[in-house]
């Protein structure tokens, strides 16, 4: 073996960087060594396709740590470097570069790759995904020659990044095969808040809309071929379509999972000594009824690496259970989430889209389980209480916008 390390973690975004920073915050004396396959220290993912798209943050301040915090903790960074392969029994990693690395615990902290169109066309020059710095510095390198832009996707990356180049100037054409945007992750007021948004900030936003092919001229997209046969000309295409997680080095050394790592309610995969967090973790959630999912948010990322810290260093916590939020910037609007749609079955909406300040309160099984607050952070702090509460979900007081969500809840916290 040519190196061990007491914790191995592979994986330097927020959760990797977390994990070791909490180590060392919970006082573990131990060796550490955080495993990345980018060349570049730990940083922040959401900031890509906002403030470093537009270029209102340089990329040294949108690092998670210094290089002299990672020193002076003694966190042994490998940068470049990419696990291909676990082997369990000897507890062992090794490297696409042939690198063999031992560890006493493993915490994989992976992420996900960007998810890639498969059409005609998908590998052509000038097309893009957000998803590392070096996929921004590619679009950012192009953008002084980018008249138009096509981006495939709804999602909160593609309406982001639709955003940034819309207030750069670009004409932006946005397709969603979904009959709206944020279809997966949001109710029918929010996405047709959204689409009215960008509608009227230029952007041609199309729904129901397939992408059949990408069509090249001299190696480079030109062209996206949609279901229906009409050509959208474009400079430069941006998929925003999701992402996989990776954990195909796990799952082969027999973890458990499928669409990402099986963890328990200690992030620990079936493998001995064998933890997982973030992005590629698959968890019951207590916010979801106990569905399994994954949650892609630094939030998640950052508050499970804090607990696995803890698991490691024999603290036995209870079962994780942190209350997921998320937020997205978009023009001049701020939107805040807290809990889990998942599963709802009522919706109530609080003030108006039209003044551009509203919030939608998620109901399902008659109980509170989600916010989504639009420029109305009011709500979103006082609703995370409702949602924690589980509190009994009454329509027609939660739309009534005048009343603080807070009272809301000193009134119905003896039905909870």
């Amino acid at each position: 073996m040519s190196e061990a390390f007491d914790v191995a973690i592979v994986g330097a975004g927020h959760g990797g960087a977390a994990c070791a920073a909490s180590l060392r915050q919970q006082g573990f004396a131990g060796s550490i060594g955080l495993i990345g396959d980018e060349a570049e220290l730990p940083y922040e993912r959401p900031p890509l396709s906002k403030e470093y798209l537009s270029g209102e943050k340089p990329f040294d301040r949108i690092l998670i740590r210094p290089a002299a915090f990672w020193q002076d903790r003694a966190v042994t960074l490998l940068a470049g470097e990419r696990v291909t392969a676990v082997e369990a029994s000897e507890r062992s990693l090794t490297t696409v570069s042939g690198r063999k690395i031992g560890y006493g615990s493993l915490v994989w902290a992976a992420g996900g790759r960007a998810r890639r169109l498969t059409c005609d066309g998908h590998d052509l020059g000038g097309v893009h995904t957000i998803r590392t710095r070096a996929d921004v510095d590619r679009l950012i390198s192009e953008l002084p020659a980018i008249r138009q832009v096509v981006i495939v996707g709804g999602g909160y990356i593609g309406l982001e990044a639709a955003a940034v180049l819309a207030k750069a100037g670009k004409r932006v054409v946005l397709l969603e095969a979904l009959d709206r945007v944020l279809a997966r992750v949001a109710a029918e007021p929010l996405s047709r808040f959204y689409e009215g948004e960008h509608r009227a900030h230029g952007v041609d936003l199309r729904v129901s809309t397939g992408v059949d092919g990408i069509v090249g001229l001299q190696g480079v997209a030109s062209a996206v071929r949609l279901a229906d046969g009409e050509a959208v000309a474009a400079d430069a295409v941006i998929v925003g379509i999701g992402i996989l997680p990776e954990v195909e080095p796990l799952l082969r050394a027999g973890a458990l999972g499928g669409n990402g790592v099986a963890v328990d309610g200690h992030c620990r995969t079936s493998l001995e000594a064998v933890y997982a967090l973030g992005d590629c973790a698959a968890f019951a959630s207590r916010f979801a009824d106990g569905a399994v999912l994954r949650i892609e948010s630094v939030q998640n990322a950052n508050d499970q690496a804090a607990h696995v810290a803890a698991c490691i260093l024999g603290k036995s916590p209870v079962p994780y259970g942190a209350t997921p939020w998320f937020w997205s910037h978009q023009y001049d609007l701020k939107l805040q989430t807290v809990g889990l749609s998942v599963g709802y079955d009522d919706v109530a909406v609080r003030g108006a889209a039209a003044d551009r300040s509203f919030s939608l309160v998620y109901g399902r099984g008659g109980r509170i389980v989600a916010l989504d607050c639009v420029n109305r952070t009011r709500d979103y702090v006082q609703g995370r209480k409702l949602v924690e509460a589980g509190a009994v979900f009454d329509r027609a007081r939660l739309e009534d916008g005048d009343a603080p969500l807070n009272t809301y809840l000193s009134d119905t916290e003896d039905d909870v």
